[in-house]
Parts: C-alpha cells; structure tokens; sequence
C-alpha cells in the first residue's frame, strides 16, 4: 500500500510540472489598458478592443512604437498576430530611443511581421541602424510559416547573443549578433504614404514574455 501510494505521488508530481512551469510566464499585454507602455515616434492608432492590441494606420506620419517602459535582456517572448493585407508592421526589442540617437528615433532589432510576396515574416531587421540582418532569403522552409489571412503564432527568443523566431511553430530566423543586449519591446505600425492602406490593422493577443531559467525552456533546433 505504501509503494502505491508512492507511485501516486510521483504522477501527480510528474503531471503538475507542465504547470510549474507555465508560471514562468508574465502577461506582458493584459487585454485591458497601456499602463505599462508608452507610444513612441509616429502617430498611429492604438486602441484595445476584445483584449486585443489594434494599430491603426495613419497617413504620413512616421513609424509607431507601443513600447514597453520596462527594458528586457534574455527574454522568450510569444505572441499571437494578425495583420491586415498589405501593411507591414513588426515587434522590436532589445531596442531603444536616445535623444543622442536620431533624436529619439526608436532603433534596434525587430522582427518582421508582413503580407508581401517576398515572405519576409519572422526574419530580423535592424530597425533606423544596420538593416536586414536575418532576410527570410536564407530560410525558404521558414518563408511558409507566415499564413495571409489568418492568426500567426510568434516565438522570440533572446538569449545571450543568440535569437531566434519561430511562426507557427517552424523556425525561421536564427541569427548571433551581441550590439544590443537589452531594450524596450515594442509594437510597431509602419508608417504609409499611400491613401490605399489608411485605416487598415494589425492586431495583437496573447502576448507573454519569460525572463527566467530560459535555459531549460528554450527550444531545441532539429
């Protein structure tokens, strides 16, 4: 009787574990308000609605940031987007806006969120300093991850010099690059000139951010 009952109690150790660690998690976007951020640069809607973040586009103003006050080093972050057809928007983070810098222009990593034929989504870009760093031209399989018209599933994962992106669950950038270390995260809405995309959105759900024992979390590349 006693070994059962020690059995028993390994399994439910053995299942309350995935629990555990689901903990690790903090909701970075909690569905209800910006206290915790600060929109940066260009003057695009915000809005939430249903427990989700809209951006809306604006003509000729520039790039929009809703930035998180608090900076992030090593961090995996998950997020749900969806993005209307033809508008590009993105995720910055370990980034920044100085006003030694381009005059508080927000610069530093991003990772791409967008609709266009040449499958871009998941790659990173420098955003306002070196450009592409992870073009999607280095990754055809991660080129088909991004799906038009529906929900994507994003992972980021920062750790140490290395990041890596995932959409809906296949790899698409892994890139080694150590210029920034830490930064706000933020929620970008491109800047248009053109009266066609006025008014069009990206939406945001589901946005969750680990900072602890990433080692033992993070992915495993096949």
């Amino acid at each position: 009787m006693k070994k059962l009952k020690f059995i028993l109690f390994a399994l439910s150790l053995s299942f309350l574990s995935p629990l555990v660690a689901q903990d690790n998690w903090e909701i970075l976007f909690d569905g209800k308000s910006l206290n915790n951020f600060e929109q940066l640069n260009g003057n695009a809607k915000y809005e939430i609605k249903d427990g989700e973040l809209i951006g809306i586009s604006r003509l000729n103003t520039p790039n929009s940031f809703m930035a998180t006050k608090k900076k992030y080093g090593d961090f995996i972050l998950e997020f749900d987007v969806w993005v209307e057809n033809g508008l590009n928007s993105g995720v910055q983070f370990r980034s920044l806006s100085t006003p030694d810098y381009m005059d508080n222009r927000v610069h530093g990593y991003q990772c791409e969120i967008e609709t266009s034929p040449r499958k871009w989504a998941g790659g990173i870009y420098d955003e306002a300093r070196r450009g592409w760093l992870y073009p999607l031209t280095r990754n055809p399989k991660g080129q088909e991850a991004f799906v038009n018209g529906q929900w994507n599933h994003y992972r980021i994962e920062a750790i140490g010099p290395n990041i890596r992106t995932w959409i809906n669950g296949i790899q698409c950038a892994n890139l080694v690059d150590d210029m920034t270390p830490e930064g706000f995260i933020a929620f970008q809405v491109h800047g248009i000139g053109d009266k066609e995309h006025e008014g069009k959105v990206v939406k945001w759900k589901n946005i969750r951010i680990q900072t602890t024992n990433l080692e033992t979390v993070r992915k495993t590349v096949d």
